[in-house]
């Protein structure tokens, strides 16, 4: 583990994952100082009401970027300020935002000589035929400009450090969930989704048959691996999972055991020419080069979730 970091620059840092995870540095580097930057469009400033260091509005796809940090010199970027939306199918504002912003990011790194830390995702592997753990060199398929901007990214952060010898990491998330994720309304996560239906007496709504399985990764998992991730041996991308695949009736089990609840889910035909229906993370690759095992399987996760929802255990990010 890094014993010091003078100053960290996190982009993203008022959303789901860029929250938990400011929070965390900031427990665990106390003399840092950090910077978050963030625009906004998919966060909430409630998520930060215990973070101590600075806020700044900023859209990293511009040359505010530049303007905004100024004389700022980051030892570590976690640049995680990127469209998520799966659903935007505006190319150009999808390209833009995650692709542009991205070379800005790495050009103030170029500045800076930082490490970089970036969030890539399980998307650029696509619809999975086959139900195998998805190692990270496995051939990519982006289905949606989404998961195309985050596969030009790893190519970009590749030529990047091949080019200036600057380590920069990509952290690939498959399923996040857990506390901070309220603000993202429908685009939440589908365990947020289905505790809201049944904490409210409605029966959780699936897709047909619900056996549909993902790798869910708790958000305390993903935000450890992240910051170890800073310590890559070389740049690299490292897939970020629990290395499980479960399914959504799985989930509805769950939710209900820990709701005291008994309701059945209400299946329907899914709407969508494209939907994924398996993934699981090979996590082989973060354990042997950097020692990372979740600590969260998804009873585990679930249960600690639906205790920080019900107020029973305190989490300084909102649920």
């Amino acid at each position: 583990m890094v014993e010091e970091i003078g100053s960290i620059l996190i982009t993203g840092g008022a959303g789901f994952i860029g929250s938990n995870l400011a929070l965390e540095l900031q427990e665990r580097y106390p003399k840092a100082k950090i910077m978050i930057l963030d625009d906004f469009s998919s966060a909430n400033f409630k998520n930060l009401k215990k973070f101590r260091g600075e806020v700044l509005a900023c859209d990293v796809s511009t040359d505010e970027l530049f303007f905004k940090v100024d004389d700022f010199q980051p030892e570590v970027i976690f640049h995680l300020a990127s469209i998520t939306d799966t659903t935007v199918t505006d190319q150009e504002l999808m390209m833009r935002k995650n692709v542009d912003g991205f070379k800005n990011i790495l050009e103030l790194a170029g500045e800076s000589e930082s490490v970089v830390v970036y969030a890539s995702s399980a998307s650029v592997y696509g619809n999975v035929k086959e139900h195998v753990p998805l190692k990270e060199d496995r051939e990519k398929s982006p289905e949606n400009v989404y998961a195309f901007s985050k596969y030009i990214m790893d190519n970009i952060a590749r030529d990047f450090s091949e080019k200036t010898g600057l380590k920069v990491v990509g952290v690939r998330y498959f399923n996040v969930y857990g506390p901070g994720e309220a603000h993202k309304g429908k685009f939440a996560s589908m365990i947020y989704q289905l505790y809201l239906q049944i904490k409210k007496g409605r029966r959780p709504r699936l897709f047909k048959w619900g056996e549909q399985r993902r790798d869910f990764v708790y958000v305390k998992d993903a935000v450890d691996a992240t910051i170890l991730a800073m310590e890559a041996p070389h740049s690299t991308v490292y897939n970020i999972g629990s290395g499980e695949a479960r399914s959504f009736n799985e989930v509805v089990s769950l939710l209900n055991r820990y709701l005291g609840k008994d309701l059945e889910p209400d299946y329907f035909d899914c709407p969508y020419d494209f939907y994924q229906e398996f993934t699981q993370a090979d996590m082989g690759k973060i354990k042997k080069e950097l020692g990372f095992v979740p600590k969260y399987n998804l009873e585990k996760g679930i249960k600690e979730y639906v205790e920080i929802l019900e107020g029973k255990v305190y989490h300084p990010v909102g649920g």
